[in-house]
């Protein structure tokens, strides 16, 4: 079942009272996460190494919310202090938000721990995170389910080359990266030799395979998604880049979304044929790699009106900037009420509402 989030919501309140009625269960909720401050930059390391991190104070936002729903928090951190941690937490549900230390496997990291253990936890499982990161496996899976995604080929150097069914332009980027890291205006090559260069950069900046796929040009949409049955499916939200909507041959870039050149756009016109594509691939997308509790789905669509799914993200970041703050505001739903519906779908797989 799912069902989208279209209507203006104007009874936030009476919303919370319910939801605090329902979650009697739950006392204590801690909260795994890593901050930028976590990270401990190595020689060598790319000036994005710690993208994938939260802020300070989107962690204080996340604590303080909780703690507005009525819920004690108890800060963990990251697999670290979760392992020095685990046999003394005193925790009914942990919200992870962690993205791991580092290796192919991070995200998994802090899931796989509460599972042995035993302790509930909001968000998708350790093989879900596990897959999503790495966008080859997911390109994979994406196209057993018959789903639309870029044409691509994996290169380990730079004479692992599969031209023989792509055409330039071509976009090169990191095999299990986030938050944009390795990217930049040099991502898009037109010819064999810039895309030689750039994967011989992916390889040896950031120690693992160049996904390599044909560029679409075109536009930018995200959706997000929260739940499991039902699953909410919010309006999609289109990209701007630079001022420009249609954004043709601009991207994400670690520069742009760590300035001010990334707007978001909700789009609420659900009539249009478009609009309800992207929530149906979004909903088989999320479904396909088994996402729980909450996620997002990325797009690009091309001049033609076909959307090519980018990535999923089933640990997106929830800052009140990024996509789920954006959505809220434009439904008419507040941040508070954004975190209670992620913990009711985690509290109602546990049979705790």
């Amino acid at each position: 079942m799912f069902f989208i989030k279209t209507r203006f919501f104007s009874f936030i309140g009476d919303y919370l009272k319910v939801f605090k009625k329902n979650m009697q269960k739950i006392k204590t909720i801690g909260l795994t996460y890593d901050v930028k401050t976590d990270y401990q930059f190595k020689a060598g390391d790319p000036l994005d190494a710690n993208a994938e991190f939260d802020p300070p104070s989107t962690v204080d936002m996340v604590v303080h919310t909780i703690e507005s729903l009525g819920f004690k928090v108890k800060r963990i951190g990251n697999v670290n202090r979760l392992l020095e941690n685990i046999d003394s937490l005193d925790v009914d549900i942990v919200f992870n938000i962690s993205e791991g230390i580092s290796g192919r496997n991070r995200e998994s990291q802090v899931p796989i721990i509460l599972e042995m253990k035993g302790i509930p936890f909001i968000g998708s499982d350790a093989l879900t995170l596990g897959l999503t990161l790495d966008k080859l496996l997911t390109k994979k899976v994406i196209i057993a389910e018959g789903l639309p995604t870029p044409k691509f080929f994996e290169a380990k150097n730079v004479e692992d080359l599969n031209l023989d069914h792509l055409k330039f332009p071509l976009f090169v980027k990191p095999r299990f990266e986030g938050s944009s890291k390795g990217l930049s205006e040099k991502s898009r090559v037109e010819n064999t030799e810039q895309l030689k260069t750039q994967i011989d950069f992916i390889v040896n900046t950031y120690h693992q395979p160049a996904l390599v796929e044909e560029f679409i040009w075109g536009s930018e949409f995200t959706v997000a998604l929260i739940g499991n049955d039902p699953i909410e499916i919010f309006p999609p939200v289109q990209v701007k880049i630079d001022g420009q909507l249609e954004v043709g041959d601009l991207f994400y870039t670690f520069a742009r979304i760590s300035s001010d050149r990334v707007e978001y756009i909700c789009r609420s016109d659900s009539d249009n044929p478009l609009i309800r594509k992207l929530i149906d691939l979004a909903r088989r997308t999320y479904l396909a790699v088994g996402c729980l509790d909450f996620g997002r789905v990325d797009f690009r669509v091309d001049k033609d009106g076909n959307p090519y799914i980018l990535e999923i993200n089933p640990l997106p970041s929830l800052s009140t900037e990024d996509v789920f703050m954006i959505v809220a505001k434009a439904v008419g739903i507040s941040y508070p009420e954004i975190l209670a519906k992620i913990i009711q779908a985690a509290a109602k797989r546990y049979n705790f509402a």
